[in-house]
């Protein structure tokens, strides 16, 4: 027993990893492409093109990658006796903010395919910067466990 324990938590723990890596790959990408989306005259073919990329994107990466990634990581919690963790409340802070960042991400390209270029293009790549400094100070929690 203890055996199918111990591989459904590396299953677990894999699959956790690889949409991790999914989800980050889409936030990279969605912030660069509203960047050209902008850049693109409003009304023209290529505009509409940055629409559906950014659409695409978001809906066959993004969001199953966001649900995967929850599932996983809260059953990997159940298992591990996370919640009891004092390094997992700030992970668990951490990834509420990125999925915040995400949904925010999903609205601001509904603004765009309407036309609403509120965001300069300096501001969207700094906002590129935003999950890769999620992803440190998340990683460093798991793996360095500071408290």
């Amino acid at each position: 027993m203890l055996t199918v324990l111990s591989m459904t938590y590396f299953w677990l723990k894999a699959g956790h990893i690889i949409f991790v890596i999914f989800w980050m790959a889409g936030l990279f990408m969605l912030p660069r492409y509203f960047v050209y989306h902008q850049e693109a005259p409003e009304g023209s073919p290529e505009n509409a093109v940055w629409t559906d990329r950014e659409r695409k994107l978001l809906k066959i990466i993004l969001w199953p990658s966001l649900t995967v990634v929850w599932v996983l990581g809260l059953a990997l919690a159940v298992t591990t006796g996370a919640f009891a963790q004092g390094w997992f409340h700030a992970k668990l802070l951490l990834v509420l903010a990125l999925s915040g960042y995400h949904v925010w991400l999903a609205g601001y390209h509904k603004a765009l395919a309407l036309g609403e270029r509120r965001l300069t293009g300096k501001k969207l790549r700094l906002l590129n910067e935003v999950p890769g400094m999620a992803a440190a100070l998340i990683v460093i929690m798991v793996v360095i466990k500071p408290f």
